[in-house]
């Protein structure tokens, strides 16, 4: 584990521990205020603070096995157990925002008159303060390292602090109005905190499935691949997302025609180690394709064809183009739109337009994949 990582394991440990102890704390008081004043709305509070608790714990287990070497069976590391724990805690806040409605429910359907007191109302208020300030500080903390699951810890309890705060108006209705509004009150929180899991839920899944590279991440690959004199253009790049921050991928380099299998070895070697240094990506893959060089006619057919491809409404990017003439082939990729009604027909009449256009020869074309839609 680089050093680097391991500063990052630390925070997120040192941030879940933070978050424990103040959960803990915070459930002990309010169960307590909770059962001496007949507060549904105050228990279930607490039993918020205590699966905010686990959801700590969660984080703290799912980093400590994230940041495992690779071994044999895993070799590219344990990284996506991370989001596993954060699945884990979408789940957690899901089931509580269910219980939650259902308890409410039942305090809707047979309810009981709280018994508030100055100092049940402190804790309360007291405990959303604290929430407020640990959600915001958890949640930036995970956004600061790239953890999904402080970020969802950090979001439950600024849920939380909700909840705490609108039971507080509760008390406060009652002492002054006579009028319970806890149980309902408790009710339309718990639909709040359900819809949050499922969104935390989906994200968490959207990540495993696999979502396209960084923005940013991927302009700064580019640049830096771009940066070489040798390389004229680069594509297709591809990011496989092992955890957050741990990356590996492949990519397309354009280059003369006339370079020769050595040079190209040690051009694809220089590229390799720079990506890895300013970009902390490993290109396991560096795919070439050539450019006319040695024929001048070969730019101006380049130009025709970037022309007719282009003209279509769904082709974002035209690239890999060579002129064999030995061969009466021309060879391009085009890079086909997911907004595209029928990516398939696209590319068909795309080939078909740069088929008339130069029936002499032979179109040797594939339809690419924007991966990153940069």
């Amino acid at each position: 584990m680089s050093t680097t990582e391991m500063n990052r394991s630390q925070i997120i440990v040192r941030t879940s521990i933070i978050g424990i102890l103040a959960n803990v704390f915070l459930a002990s008081f309010k169960a307590v205020t909770g059962l001496l004043t007949h507060s549904i709305a105050i228990v279930l509070d607490a039993v918020n603070n205590l699966s905010d608790a686990t959801s700590s714990l969660i984080t703290i287990i799912g980093t400590r096995l994230a940041g495992k070497e690779p071994d044999r069976k895993h070799p590219f590391g344990h990284g996506r157990i991370e989001y596993l724990s954060a699945m884990v805690i979408a789940v957690i806040v899901l089931y509580a925002g269910i219980t939650s409605f259902v308890e409410s429910v039942k305090k809707i359907l047979d309810p009981a008159a709280p018994e508030y007191t100055t100092v049940s109302l402190i804790i309360v208020a007291a405990g959303v303060l604290v929430k407020v300030f640990l959600g915001r500080y958890v949640k930036s903390v995970g956004e600061k390292v790239n953890s999904d699951s402080l970020v969802n810890s950090g979001e439950d309890a600024t849920l939380d602090s909700i909840i705490s705060a609108s039971t507080l108006v509760a008390a406060l209705i009652y002492l002054k109005f006579g009028l319970s509004l806890e149980a309902w009150l408790g009710a339309i929180i718990s639909v709040v905190i359900i819809k949050s899991g499922v969104e935390m839920l989906r994200e968490t899944i959207s990540h495993l499935l696999g979502e396209p590279g960084d923005v940013q991440l991927v302009r700064d690959i580019k640049a830096t691949v771009n940066s070489f004199p040798e390389v004229q253009g680069s594509y297709d790049l591809i990011l496989h997302n092992y955890g957050p921050d741990t990356y590996q991928g492949s990519i397309h380099i354009e280059v003369a025609d006339t370079l020769s299998v050595d040079e190209l070895d040690q051009l694809t070697r220089k590229i390799f180690q720079k990506v890895l240094q300013e970009n902390n990506v490993a290109l396991t893959g560096i795919g070439v394709y050539s450019f006319n060089t040695k024929d001048p006619e070969a730019a101006e057919v380049r130009g025709k064809v970037h022309q007719i491809v282009l003209s279509h409404q769904y082709v974002k990017q035209v690239h890999g183009f060579y002129l064999d003439r030995e061969n009466k082939a021309i060879r391009f990729d085009a890079v086909i739109s997911f907004d595209a009604p029928s990516r398939q027909e696209t590319f068909w009449q795309v080939c078909e337009d740069v088929q008339k256009a130069f029936p002499e020869y032979r179109v040797e074309a594939a339809m690419d994949i924007d991966f990153n839609e940069v």
